[in-house]
């Protein structure tokens, strides 16, 4: 029974923080209108996939809460190196693999299509920092937020085993 509890407890904090980190980059989104770039986006995905792990993890009796805490801490393992990676994208250490800021649009064959592409929006480029905080970009905090969350999960997936064997 107390078991129980802790898991839920961990994957409780786990999707919370998600849905914080979520929240924060929607509203630096919608309400602050810092645009972001396509590395942005993808750096949410982990998120939500935490989401649906830890909710699925809490409320399914016959989930491995310890296996399910694993499968978080190595989505957000991979949120973190997607996050480094934007960050030196950011830093100048490295080009972007992905087209950031090109607008991949058609060739141009007649006047109305140039006219279309100059009408058209460009997606911001990855390598544009838009905020700060002490000098550091929101990647940055991504890579150590996510980092930090590996650890708890990591932490609380061992940490419910060895309390799990000691109870059987």
């Amino acid at each position: 029974m107390m078991t129980e509890k802790a898991d839920k407890i961990v994957l409780s904090i786990l999707l919370l923080a998600s849905i914080g980190a979520l929240a924060t980059a929607f509203t630096a989104q919608y309400v602050f209108d810092l645009e972001p770039c396509i590395l942005c986006k993808y750096q949410r995905i982990p998120y939500f996939a935490v989401i649906l792990f830890a909710g699925i993890g809490m409320y399914t009796e016959m989930a491995d809460q310890a296996g399910t805490l694993k499968v978080v801490g190595v989505i957000f393992l991979l949120g973190a190196a997607l996050a480094f990676y934007h960050s030196g994208v950011e830093q100048h250490w490295w080009e972007a693999a992905t087209s950031c800021g090109s607008s991949g649009g058609e060739a141009l064959t007649s006047f109305k299509n140039f006219v279309g592409q100059l009408m058209t929006k460009m997606p911001k480029r990855c390598d544009e920092v838009d905020w700060t905080l002490f000098g550091l970009s929101m990647t940055v905090y991504n890579t150590a937020a996510t980092i930090g969350l590996a650890a708890v999960s990591f932490f609380g997936a061992t940490v419910l085993k060895k309390y799990n064997t000691e109870l059987e």
